[in-house]
């Protein structure tokens, strides 16, 4: 596997950013949330192989505030619950990622199949978690046997709050619509190679119309259906990488995301005060 070099927001931002509205450079602090994208190459219905997989790599991490990993990372996307779910209490993928966020003192999110919902996890060293079950199911790949989640969820993490949402989700603007709600939008992800230019094109398009940092995590390598490109990204709300993986192999990483200049380019630029409410 190959190890992308961290890339540190507070240094990019301020050699590359784009100059903020009005003509001034947005300013440079320290107040920031430091978060690890895994893109994965995942065994088809192995979640002990995957989860053994996965902590090999966590053991050679940094020190991170958040941990991401692609959608259903334990046995790769299942269109039927029966061929990928775990039990209702999470199974042994949900007491996984608890021992992880403890052992690593980060929270851990990433999405898993739980009975009939396609469940989004997001888990703190306490052993707490809080989560979402995806809305928008994918019809057209088969994702007709799992129930729509029906609550739209922010999780406060480290003082940030982040948006969870599940793949197909992406594609829906108003359901992701920032109601000045949250700061980090997070999107996991078996988004398949013949469809890779919208997930590109949508990741960057509800950064800049949300004002808000996007963390796009997407699987590599193959399924009984579908290749995987990966293409996992942490996005500027001005639109352009932070970081990305360059290739469809599996990667790591890793961005500083300054909450600081966040709030002063929303009180700058006040985008989301003037928004449309349907």
């Amino acid at each position: 596997m190959k190890l992308q070099n961290s890339c540190y927001f507070c240094i990019k931002f301020a050699q590359a950013a784009p100059s903020a509205p009005f003509g001034e450079p947005l300013p440079v602090h320290f107040n920031v949330m430091r978060v690890t994208a895994l893109q994965r190459d995942i065994v088809w219905a192995s979640p002990q192989l995957n989860l053994q997989r996965a902590e090999a790599v966590l053991a050679h991490l940094p020190a991170t505030d958040l941990i991401v990993l692609p959608e259903m990372f334990a046995t790769g996307f299942g269109a039927a619950p029966e061929e990928v779910a775990m039990d209702a209490d999470g199974g042994m993928v949900l007491q996984w990622m608890r021992r992880m966020a403890r052992q690593y003192d980060c929270a851990v999110a990433g999405s898993v199949a739980v009975e009939r919902r396609n469940r989004f996890y997001f888990v703190m060293p306490d052993g707490t978690e809080r989560h979402y079950d995806k809305h928008h199911l994918f019809f057209y790949g088969g994702e007709r046997s799992f129930e729509a989640g029906q609550e739209r969820v922010v999780v406060e993490w480290r003082g940030v709050r982040f948006l969870l949402m599940v793949c197909y989700d992406l594609r829906f603007p108003l359901w992701n619509r920032c109601f000045e709600d949250y700061d980090v939008a997070l999107y996991v992800a078996s988004w398949p190679t013949a469809r890779i230019t919208q997930w590109a094109t949508l990741l960057r398009a509800r950064a800049i119309e949300n004002q808000c940092y996007v963390v796009g995590v997407n699987r590599v390598g193959t399924d009984p259906v579908c290749d995987y490109p990966g293409q996992s990204a942490i996005i500027h709300p001005f639109g352009h990488d932070i970081v990305a993986c360059p290739t469809a192999d599996e990667d790591v990483i890793t961005a500083d995301l300054d909450m600081e200049a966040l709030r002063h380019f929303r009180d700058r630029f006040p985008v989301l005060r003037e928004r449309d409410m349907k």
